[in-house]
């Protein structure tokens, strides 16, 4: 009984150091630069960031949710990456206000829709996650015009979004795509038009047979990596 009391007292104790104390004395915030992975007590929200903020690597924890007020007072980020969480739900506002946002790693989580994302992104990860093609808004990548790496892989997407000119790395890797359409990758009213950044597009473990449509690549510099037969 006496034990048993003790690690009662020592979960609550843990519980307040989590809730009361500063981020800075459960992660490690170096200038600039917040880290907070596996942080124990278990970290279930986003926690409180100086205001300075560039870089936060909170991976590996038990985020849950990612709310409009997480974000909205640290407009200096650049960096985010929550790989190895929980997180299930994003506010559609919530990396609104983050308009110097570059590279954004929501892999290995449990999403099912995207947020609307920051326009300067350069790098957007959401590998291993539960995204299917109607969680993913049509115009969801459209404005994204400085994107350079886009990783869906290991999601359930049963066709490829819209690609932005600038995407020179594609991994949609072990989804469900079935069908590759003329303007998937080209342009079905413009047989000149050539797409030369886009060197690298992964679409093997996808169950698309990609010899069936030979012609919807003529405008790339290399074919995609998949099924041919």
């Amino acid at each position: 009984m006496e034990l048993k009391i003790q690690k009662k007292i020592l979960s609550l104790s843990l519980s307040y150091i989590y809730v009361y104390l500063p981020t800075c004395l459960l992660c490690v915030c170096l200038t600039g630069s917040v880290y907070c992975e596996e942080v124990s007590p278990d970290m279930t929200s986003i926690p409180t960031l100086p205001k300075e903020t560039a870089y936060l690597y909170a991976r590996f924890n038990k985020i849950r949710k990612i709310k409009n007020k997480d974000f909205a007072q640290i407009v200096t980020l650049k960096r985010i990456d929550l790989t190895g969480n929980l997180i299930s739900e994003i506010e559609d506002g919530a990396f609104s206000k983050l308009t110097l946002l570059e590279e954004l790693s929501l892999a290995e989580n449990q999403l099912v829709k995207l947020p609307a994302l920051p326009a300067k992104l350069t790098s957007f990860n959401a590998n291993y996650n539960k995204l299917k093609t109607k969680g993913v808004k049509a115009n969801a990548f459209k404005k994204l015009t400085k994107l350079v790496n886009l990783y869906l892989s290991d999601n359930m997407l049963e066709a490829v979004p819209y690609i932005p000119e600038s995407v020179r790395s594609l991994h949609l890797q072990n989804n469900n795509i079935t069908e590759v359409n003329v303007d998937t990758f080209c342009r079905s009213n413009d047989t000149y038009y050539l797409r030369p950044s886009l060197n690298e597009v992964r679409l093997d473990g996808n169950p698309v047979v990609l010899s069936k449509y030979p012609d919807n690549f003529t405008c790339m510099k290399v074919l995609p990596v998949g099924k041919y037969r």
